[in-house]
């Protein structure tokens, strides 16, 4: 971007019953997509978008149940489906309504929350909205459960987890419980570790309650435009989230409550991301975020599962490292699953045969599944499956 420009975003939103429409101003390029849950919804969001700063934000808007879509043939309904779960893969959609804040030019993610961004900036004040530094969005104070005030500059040199959470969550109070041990392993290990609690509470009373079981810091319930920020700063789309940051303030990984649940010991602290991962009961909810590629072995056999982590790794940091130059998410997660309960589940889910070794990718939000059934696994047969895949030459099997 040329010094002293601002670059345009557009609008990514995913929602229910809107009937598709398209808005496109000339001289920006149409790359958002926009629905929202009610016809209220998106006439505030109208109206904010379309204010006197941002007046050339490109729409467009899409349904997800398709009852309110109007084409004239059942093949461009299927051609919108189509892009539609591509987008939702692209941006890693979990929950909607969800909006999502587009450079119009590049087509990088300027903002994941932009429900949030609306909603505090109604005027469009800070347009275009872009990302700021964790250090920028953190400064302030922040609370010990004692009442002792600090600083956020007493952050400096240490690795961070941001935790949002709420006690009105149970998934979040088991995870809290974990995590204190786990905090506490991390300290007595001599590592600069701190957490941050930002609090999804429903009232100030609830928060005390919840932060008096926790030994580390917090955002003052107080202050809610902070505790915004930093939700729109991470794009959370549901809790618990706990986000590890290095002492730069760069995310190292968003997925700190697996890690947690995974590492009872805290070994791996401070869990950078693993090309290949061992399917297990608290990543499987990973499978949902967008196409995984799965390798299904005899885990009978000890050393199986380890040596296809082995086999599949060359290809999987190939891929995170082709789109971590584009700054752009991998659009694949690599998992070998061995044998148990809960790959017994997710076989008999999408109807998948029992042999093993056997290699699929599954695409959850498109309810598809693609399965190459082979007598020996060979990275180049690996290759092969991926590439295809991106490259759609791949036909889907219904899940």
């Amino acid at each position: 971007m040329v010094s002293g420009q601002v670059s345009t975003p557009a609008a990514v939103t995913c929602g229910l019953r809107l009937a598709p429409e398209t808005r496109h101003v000339p001289g920006v390029p149409a790359v958002g997509t926009v629905a929202g849950v009610s016809r209220t919804r998106t006439s505030i969001q109208v109206e904010c978008l379309h204010g006197e700063q941002v007046q050339e934000l490109t729409r467009l808007l899409f349904s997800l149940d398709g009852r309110d879509i109007c084409p004239q043939s059942l093949y461009h309904h299927s051609i919108w489906h189509k892009y539609l779960l591509k987008l939702w893969n692209k941006y890693r959609i979990s929950n909607i309504p969800s909006l999502i804040f587009l450079d119009a030019t590049s087509g990088k993610v300027v903002c994941r929350n932009g429900l949030l961004v609306i909603r505090d900036d109604p005027e469009g004040l800070e347009f275009p909205w872009g990302p700021k530094p964790f250090r920028e969005v953190i400064a302030g104070p922040l609370l010990r459960n004692n009442g002792q005030s600090l600083e956020s500059s007493s952050l400096e040199g240490s690795h961070v987890g941001v935790y949002f959470s709420a006690h009105w969550c149970p998934p979040c109070r088991s995870l809290t419980r974990v995590l204190v041990e786990s905090y506490r392993k991390i300290k007595e290990a001599g590592q600069k570790f701190e957490i941050i609690f930002v609090s999804a509470d429903r009232s100030e009373d609830s928060f005390k309650q919840y932060f008096s079981e926790m030994p580390w810091l917090a955002v003052p319930y107080t202050d809610e435009a902070r505790r915004s920020r930093l939700n729109r700063l991470y794009g959370i789309q549901g809790i618990p989230t706990l986000i590890v940051l290095d002492p730069q303030g760069e995310v190292i990984t968003r997925q700190g409550r697996v890690e947690v649940l995974n590492d009872e010991d805290c070994r791996g602290f401070p869990w950078h991301p693993k090309p290949v991962l061992e399917l297990s009961d608290s990543n499987a909810v990973q499978l949902n975020e967008g196409p995984c590629l799965v390798l299904f072995v005899d885990s009978e056999d000890d050393g199986e599962s380890e040596a296809a982590k082995q086999l599949i790794q060359p290809i999987a940091e190939k891929i995170i490292a082709k789109y971590k130059a584009k700054e752009e998410e991998a659009p694949l997660l690599f998992f070998v699953a061995g044998e148990d309960d809960m790959t017994d589940s997710l076989r008999d889910y999408t109807n998948l045969p029992e042999a093993a070794p056997l290699l699929t990718i599954l695409d959850m939000s498109a309810r598809a599944k693609y399965v190459m059934d082979v007598e020996e696994i060979t990275p180049a047969i690996v290759e092969a499956f991926v590439n295809d895949f991106l490259a759609e030459k791949l036909k889907p099997e219904p899940i």
